[in-house]
């Protein structure tokens, strides 16, 4: 399986956070997966970084790299998808990993059960 992660599973799984699932858990942390990040994701946890709403530590991003996720990079179709969207879901950072979800194909891992009301959208841990 393709595992996608939203902002709040990665930060979770980083922390070893009690709050994420067994299921997801185990699902990213099975070799038979592969384990996918957007940089939508990354661009939120800095947005949030820099107004104070979040603490990251200083070398998050050598220990993002360094838990071996396939980086998967914003391209012209994944923003344009984001406008055939409906409306569900007003966060523009999830709509951009739903609509990378979409299109790739990929199972997004969040506690987010509104991700579930989107057509096409496979979802774990909801």
């Amino acid at each position: 399986m393709n595992i996608f992660l939203d902002t709040h599973v990665l930060l979770w799984w980083l922390d070893d956070n009690p709050l994420l699932s067994k299921e997801v858990r185990s699902a990213i942390a099975s070799s038979e997966n592969l384990v996918i990040l957007s940089s939508v994701v990354i661009w939120e946890i800095r947005i949030k970084q820099a107004l104070g709403k979040l603490v990251v530590t200083p070398d998050f991003y050598d220990v993002l790299k360094n838990e071996g996720f396939e980086m998967l990079s914003i391209t012209p179709d994944h923003a344009y998808a984001v406008g055939e969207l409906p409306m569900h879901h007003r966060d523009p950072f999830d709509r951009m990993i739903i609509a990378q979800a979409r299109l790739e194909g990929l199972t997004i891992a969040t506690q987010d059960a509104v991700f579930k009301q989107y057509d096409g959208v496979s979802v774990l841990g909801v």
